[in-house]
């Protein structure tokens, strides 16, 4: 069972998350708490959801309903599922695919990502690009031109730039460093 909690964007409310969960029990039902989500071993009750909401309510947090869950849910599958597979990337603008596919006005999709996961939709796309274009150097079987590409990115500059935003490493560092420490397991 996966709980999405609204307003929870610190390591502070994290551990006010965790701390509710112990009081009521759950302290080993939960598997990850991560910043607007928790994860569940099994589902709760009902009653300890409504006992969960108070508390979360008394600290300025809001447990979301189920449907606004599996929305965050099937947005970031949407997303996950782009990035994963070059044909199912959109040739026009991220928002206008992603409204389209799951059939809402994308600011109402973005508002509610944001105040869930505490970073736009635009970041998630971002961050999970990113990922993948560490995975594809990783095999090195493309060039950074053919990863940008392969990622709708304008150009292998773009992609060098985001990625260093994200990793704090250029592309070539990256790999560079992988190398080294392919060279070095390789020697033991």
């Amino acid at each position: 069972m996966k709980l999405l909690i609204k307003y929870m964007v610190s390591n502070r409310c994290k551990t006010m998350v965790q701390e509710e969960l112990t009081s009521l029990g759950l302290q080993s039902e939960y598997v990850v708490i991560d910043l607007g989500t928790v994860d569940l071993h099994k589902d709760i009750t009902d009653i300890q959801v409504e006992e969960l909401k108070v508390k979360l309510d008394i600290a300025g947090l809001e447990l979301l309903d189920d449907s606004k869950n599996k929305l965050i849910e099937k947005i970031k599958k949407l997303i996950t599922d782009m990035i994963n597979s070059s044909e199912e990337q959109p040739k026009v603008n991220y928002s206008i695919y992603i409204s389209e596919k799951l059939g809402y006005n994308y600011n109402y999709l973005a508002n509610i990502f944001s105040e869930v996961k505490g970073i736009t939709i635009q970041q998630f796309i971002i961050i999970h690009k990113i990922e993948k274009a560490k995975e594809l150097l990783f095999y090195d079987e493309l060039t950074l031109t053919e990863i940008a590409h392969r990622l709708h990115y304008s150009s292998a500059a773009h992609l060098s730039s985001q990625f260093k935003k994200i990793t704090g490493l250029s592309p070539s560092l990256y790999k560079q460093i992988k190398e080294k420490r392919e060279d070095v397991l390789g020697n033991l």
